[in-house]
Parts: structure tokens; sequence; C-alpha cells
């Protein structure tokens, strides 16, 4: 039987609230977005958490294993190094896809700055089948993978969440990160009962639990991670905890961070609720004294080592939240990381990283996968037509809302932008973001839209003169990536002439 890793109550660590959470009591644990942590230069805050015991465990934004390639190895092999430097028991990721396009459908690849979902067809469950065992065999610890919100559904859908998720364990042996904010916008967006989820996916394989907030607008469900925790997220939360007593269970908060009392009001509450339902169900007594985050119990970091089914980038902002989550930088995984791999693999799981040649029904699937998401992510980010089957005023909330989270992410990354442009700032992106989808991630976008904003020809000015120096200073000596000669010049010209 699978042995799982206990954590305890824990909060997301985000460079904002460090020195908070250092301070928070009954903190077992943390969790980091994978792509804010550099091997070499562990943040001093994480370094002093794990001296004193708390386990740090990193969630990463950007592999996109939903999607029809197989996982990129440098972001597997950045992953990887980022668990061992933090001594992690485990890593975490999503069932999501966060690009499209390329060699598979002959397109342009684009990228979406935002985790969307796939469909829960039988061709999506195969290629993400191979996908997690692939993840599986690259990494050193066990591989959790989560549910995520939604604003829109496939059409043609084969299976429940519930269904796709007991079917993907049973596959691959994966464990699950459930997220029980994001049942609950599944239900305000997508119509889908959380109790019947919970009925069908296989509580046993719960690595851990993330726990959000969010807010409604105009019968919207917004997965923010910068709002308290609503009373429907909690009520879900008990019904898990009634089934099993999960071995963690983490609170996220991403964004409009409030002052640390707030956040240990919210904790007590989710230990409430944890401790209601065990007491309810019989829990055992270690159990709930774990769950409540008891300094008597601590975090048992042990990993079972059973048969080897378990085993196993972002904005660099600190703002890479899970379901409304930023996809990272788009280059995911440092350039000179090392090719090891973990030894901890399935047994039965595919053998490379991205390397394998699919076999034909594989790469059937891929394919169709692959002009599905491509249509869907470009109706989305390019203005090209709504793929048949989707709600058109839904795909447009969505489509306003990658926009959003991309002028967001953009001024966090370069916050100099927003500093020169003032009040000009968010409207001239979200007009740049309706004829430019982002093709190289969130700090290659900056400078795609500065060199716009230059090439369209702004006013000299003292504006236009800082701005020619932020762009000039970070394009570098090399040409950018992607542009021709001629447009390169063009640029550069006018930087010049403008001086």
């Amino acid at each position: 039987m699978r042995q799982q890793t206990r954590l305890g109550t824990g909060i997301g660590w985000r460079p904002e609230i460090a020195e908070a959470v250092e301070r928070m009591p009954g903190i077992d644990w943390v969790e980091a977005v994978a792509e804010n942590v550099c091997p070499g230069h562990v943040p001093e805050s994480l370094l002093r958490l794990r001296e004193r015991g708390v386990t740090v465990v990193p969630h990463g934004v950007s592999l996109g294993l939903g999607g029809a390639d197989r996982p990129d190895e440098s972001r597997l092999v950045a992953l990887a190094e980022r668990a061992e430097a933090l001594g992690s028991p485990l890593v975490t990721e999503h069932i999501a896809f966060v690009r499209a396009g390329g060699p598979l459908t002959a397109s342009p690849l684009l990228e979406a700055g935002h985790l969307l979902p796939v469909p829960r067809t039988r061709d999506a469950l195969d290629v993400l089948c191979a996908n997690v065992r692939a993840a599986q065999a690259a990494l050193p610890v066990p591989l959790a993978v989560e549910n995520i919100a939604a604003l829109i559904s496939w059409p043609g859908e084969e299976m429940t969440e519930g269904q796709f998720l007991y079917d993907l364990v049973d596959r691959t042996g994966v464990r699950l990160l459930i997220d029980v904010a994001n049942l609950h916008t599944n239900h305000v967006n997508r119509g889908e009962d959380p109790a019947k989820a919970l009925d069908e996916l296989p509580v046993e394989a719960i690595a851990y639990v993330h726990v959000a907030g969010g807010f409604e607008r105009d019968g919207v469900w917004h997965d923010s991670h910068a709002h308290p925790v609503p009373r429907p997220v909690l009520d879900i939360l008990a019904d898990l905890a009634s089934r099993v007593s999960p071995p963690g269970v983490l609170l996220e908060r991403d964004e409009n961070f409030p002052e640390p009392a707030e956040l240990e009001r919210e904790l007590t509450a989710i230990r409430r609720t944890l401790e209601s339902a065990g007491a309810a169900t019989g829990a055992t007594e270690r159990g709930t004294a774990v769950l409540a985050g008891s300094s008597e119990a601590g975090p048992d970091t042990s990993v079972g080592t059973d048969s080897g089914t378990d085993s196993g980038t972002d904005t660099g902002t600190g703002s890479g939240a899970d379901s409304d989550a930023d996809t990272g930088t788009g280059s995911g995984a440092d350039s000179d990381a090392d090719s090891g791999t973990g030894s901890g693999a399935d047994s039965d799981a595919d053998s490379g990283t991205g390397s394998r040649t699919d076999t034909g029904a594989e790469g059937a699937a891929r394919q169709r996968l692959a002009l599905a998401q491509a249509a869907l992510l470009s109706a989305l980010v390019a203005g090209t037509p709504v793929p048949e089957g989707f709600d058109r005023v839904r795909l447009g909330v969505q489509a306003r809302a990658l926009a959003a989270k991309r002028a967001d992410v953009v001024s966090k990354v370069a916050p100099e932008l927003p500093e020169i442009l003032a009040d000009g700032y968010r409207p001239a992106f979200l007009a740049y973001a309706q004829r430019h989808p982002m093709t190289g991630g969130y700090r290659r976008d900056a400078l795609d839209f500065a060199e716009h904003l230059l090439l369209a020809g702004l006013p000299e000015g003292a504006e236009t003169r800082r701005l020619r120096d932020w762009w000039l200073e970070r394009s570098g000596p090399a040409p950018l990536s992607g542009r021709s000669v001629a447009r390169l010049a063009r640029a550069t010209r006018r930087a010049l002439l403008g001086r």
C-alpha cells in the first residue's frame, strides 16, 4: 500500500509574505512556486524554514503536462533540481496545457500565460498518462498533479472530472493534489457537483489539498487567490475530510496580501474545519493532530518506496497562483541545468522525456489533441474564430482574463514599464495583447511590448527616452529571437536617432 508523506498544515510561500510566514505559529510546511526558485540561490527565508524542519515543496506552473507535446526535458531537469535543492519529499504540477501550436500543427507556438483545461477525452487522457510517466521517470521524488479551475468547458467530453482523475491514477500511479477551491470554481462556472467529483476520484491517492479564495462577478467565479476563503470552499474541504484524512492542507494566497493576522485566522478556520470533519468521522488521533498542525506531532517527511508507481517555468514575481496561475516565464528551466534524472520511476514508465518516438496510436492522439488545443488557444489570444461547440461569451470572458493577467504579470516581471508609462501602461498593453500573442514567456513579452511601442513612433520626450534606454539595456547585443534583421535594424535606428 502506498505510504503517503504526512505534511500537516501549510501556507504558500511568496516573497511578499516571507517574513510573516517565518513568524506564523503551527506552520508545518510551505509550498514555493518552482519557477521562482533558483537552485543555486535559494531564498534565505526558505533556507531558514528548512533548518527549522519545515518541509518545502516546489510547485511547478509551466510544464504543461496536459499539452499535446511530450514534456520538455530542460523543464523536467529544472524541476528535479529544485526538488533536490529544497530537499523536498515530492513535487507538484498541474493537469493543464499552457502552450499550443508548433511542429505538431505546423503553426506558430503560442503561450497561454495561464493554466488551461484539457478536454476529458480518451485522446487527452492517453497523452496525459504518457506525459506523466515521462515526468515520473525524470524526477527524483514522487509527482502529484493538481486539478485546475476553468472558465470554459470543452465540447464532447467523454468523462467527468472524477472519472478522468481515477483513470489517470489507475494507469500511472501518480498522486493527486486536490484543490477544493477549484472544485468550487468548476461548480459555479461549469455546473459540476463537487460531491460527485469526490465520490468518483481515488481519495487514497491524495498527496495534499489546496484551499484558496476568489470572487464571483456576473455569474462567473474567478479563482483569484487574492480574496478570503469563502464558506463554500471550506464546506467542500469538510466533505473531503469526512472521506479521508488528507496528508496535508495548504492555504494559497498570491495577490492582495492581508495582514499576517488575517492569514492566521484563515489557517485557523481551515484547522477547525478539518478537526470537525475528523471528529465526525472518527479520524485517527495522529491524523487529526497532524492536520491540525500540532507542534507535538510535527511533519513526517518519510516517503514510501513501494512498487514504483509514485515516483516521479513563471514570472519570477511570486504571483504564480495555481488555478488562475501564471505559467511562468515561458523558458522554465535554467540553460545550464544538469542532465541527470531520478531513479525512482514508475516501473513501466516511458523511457524518455522527449526523445522517444511515439507509437502510431499515441502519435495520432497527440496530433488530434494538438490541433484542438491550438485552435482554442489561438481563439483566446490571437482573435481567430471560436472553435465549434465552445461558448462564445464564456470564451470572451476567458480571453479578457488572459490579457488582464498578462498585463499584470508583465508589470511585475518588468516593473519599470508601468513606472515609465504610468496610467498609460495598462490600456497600451491590453491594446498590444489583442494583436500580439505571447510566444516566448513574460520576460520576452515585456521586451516585445516595449519594442512595439518604440516602433509605433511614440512622441519624443522623457518617457520615450526612458523606455528606449530600458529596451536597449535589456535587449542585449544579440538580435532578438525570431526577429528579422530588417526589423531589428529599424528598431535600432529609431533608438539611436532618438538620442
